[in-house]
């Protein structure tokens, strides 16, 4: 098994515990919500899992559900997190804090005539990300982190759109294959990253639509 490639980060990519308004099926986007003692739970027991793991460094997006995960994670490590905007969820705009169900009957009725490249372009207002600006500005701190840390081991604490925007970007999944909701709270993937290319490594937490 390759535990490494020379001149590689090893990046471990964890999506934050529950929330409470995950609890509620409530849409997040960029406003913040405690995590509930559930999620709680979700993140120790990640934190278990990836104790042993040496990190040389801590990123964590700045809204308040990651670094609260990434704090719990970090246990006793002598690490600072480092917090980046470019780590948020998407933007939704005034729909966040309606429910998803609702969100997802509006946005899937506008997509239905869209092509898969339209799809990736596609704002279903003013004020909410596409795809492709999730995503391009999730790989650009992710390119700069594995630039800075050669040969090392980071841990970025993020969010579940972040996750399944960048799974289907490098071709992991295809398209329409990871819907929200598909990536479990306190899943996480490892990636190995260079600065270019972007390899995944491993995937825990995922559900594919077909699976």
């Amino acid at each position: 098994m390759i535990e490494k490639i020379e001149n590689f980060c090893t990046l471990y990519l964890v999506r934050h515990g529950e929330t409470e308004w995950n609890q509620k099926e409530m849409l997040q986007g960029q406003a913040d919500s405690p995590l509930t003692e559930n999620g709680k739970n979700q993140v120790e027991q990640t934190a278990q899992e990836l104790k042993d793991i040496n990190f040389d460094a801590i990123f964590s997006s700045d809204l308040h559900r990651a670094q609260r995960s990434a704090e719990i994670i970090k246990m006793e490590r002598q690490l600072a997190i480092q917090t980046s905007k470019l780590l948020r969820e998407r933007n939704f705009g005034h729909y966040e804090g309606i429910l998803r169900s609702e969100y997802k009957k509006l946005r899937d009725g506008l997509l239905k005539s869209l092509s898969e490249k339209e799809k990736k372009v596609f704002k279903i207002d003013y004020d909410v990300e596409s795809d492709e600006e999730v995503v391009s500005r999730f790989i650009t701190q992710l390119r700069e982190i594995a630039v800075a840390y050669p040969n090392q081991t980071v841990l970025i604490v993020t969010h579940g759109g972040c996750i399944r925007t960048f799974l289907m970007h490098v071709g992991f999944v295809k398209d329409g294959e990871l819907p929200p909701g598909s990536f479990s709270n306190a899943g996480y993937v490892k990636v190995f990253a260079d600065g270019v290319d972007f390899i995944i490594k491993e995937v825990k937490g995922i559900k594919k639509e077909n699976d």
